[in-house]
């Protein structure tokens, strides 16, 4: 059987900065962020999902995850993602 992944993006409610991650199960992952488990995140909790892509494979969702963390990713973010 073949996991599912995800490319996801958190927003800070502290200030708005955004977060790109990827994982198999993003709620459990977004409850580690707010837990503060997270080491890059724990100064900025509490996080929002705002927005979540369903990917095949690990391999393709850490391709989507490095390109949503590339200056033309971020420029996409910007176009999708208020704030």
């Amino acid at each position: 059987m073949c996991d599912i992944y995800h490319a996801y993006v958190l927003q800070s409610k502290v200030d708005k900065r955004l977060y790109v991650g990827m994982s198999a199960d993003v709620l459990k992952r977004l409850a580690s962020h707010n837990n503060g488990q997270v080491f890059s995140t724990k100064g900025y909790r509490p996080w929002t999902l705002v927005f979540t892509e369903v990917i095949g494979s690990r391999s393709e969702a850490r391709k989507r995850e490095k390109y949503l963390k590339s200056g033309c990713g971020k420029e996409f973010l910007r176009k999708i993602i208020p704030r």
